[in-house]
């Protein structure tokens, strides 16, 4: 059986969803690990357990009612991006989203900072709350792919999340962005985030430039919901 508006079987998503979530789960894992060279690093398993238990629930959400989403959130970015900047912005996105690891298993080992129990458990409740966020612009926005494109069928989304802001996804990434050092016990990697949402920025505006071009009715929706990201802010 084919998932629906898609040409892969529905074992071949299952296989490429699981790959996916082991791959990222083995990669964050060596990037706290090692540079902290101990496994007695009890907020990276919390945070570990937080990260990839909330990304498996968006997952099997997916599964059950948007395969078509769901595949093409499994493309990789950096590859799957057809424009020459989206590539490199993606890029610069990736080193930066590992660099916020390393830093913040660096600042584990070397002890540079301390961050108490209870701002840890806040950061975990950020990192479950920003992929409540994605969650929720998965569940209005069925074109939330992982590159940015305009798909024939495409239409502007102005409800729900996309009522306050144009960027939902990326605003849900941020509360993830800011979760994640204080979740792994790090004051330090907090400075790593500037970069990634700096970066962030550059990759929301290419691609409101992109959807003003392509997409009918994006400029109106611009005139209506003047957030780019974060309400009352920009």
């Amino acid at each position: 059986m084919k998932a629906r508006g898609s040409g892969s079987t529905m074992q071949d998503i299952k296989l490429k969803a699981l790959g996916g979530t082991l791959l990222s789960a083995v990669i964050l894992g060596l990037c706290l690990f090692l540079p902290a060279w101990t496994f007695h690093f009890w907020q990276a398993w919390v945070f570990l357990g937080v990260n990839h238990g909330c990304a498996v629930a968006v997952t099997v959400y997916l599964f059950a009612h948007d395969r078509g989403l769901l595949e093409r959130r499994m493309q990789v970015a950096v590859v799957g991006e057809k424009r020459k900047l989206q590539k490199v912005i993606q890029s610069f996105s990736l080193l930066e989203y590992l660099a916020l690891f390393i830093v913040s298993s660096l600042d584990h080992r070397f002890a540079w900072s301390f961050v108490p129990a209870y701002l840890v458990a806040a950061g975990d409740l950020l990192v479950a709350l920003g992929y409540f966020v994605v969650f929720l612009v998965f569940k209005e926005n069925s074109f939330a792919s992982a590159t940015i494109e305009v798909g024939s069928l495409q239409h502007v989304v102005s409800t729900g999340p996309y009522a306050f802001v144009r960027h939902p996804m990326y605003a849900g990434a941020l509360v993830l962005f800011l979760g994640m050092p204080l979740a792994l016990g790090s004051w330090w990697g907090l400075l790593a985030v500037i970069p990634l949402v700096l970066t962030l920025a550059w990759r929301l505006l290419d691609e409101e430039r992109l959807l003003a071009m392509d997409l009918m009715g994006y400029p109106e929706y611009c005139g209506k919901v003047r957030y780019h990201l974060v309400p009352w802010v920009w």
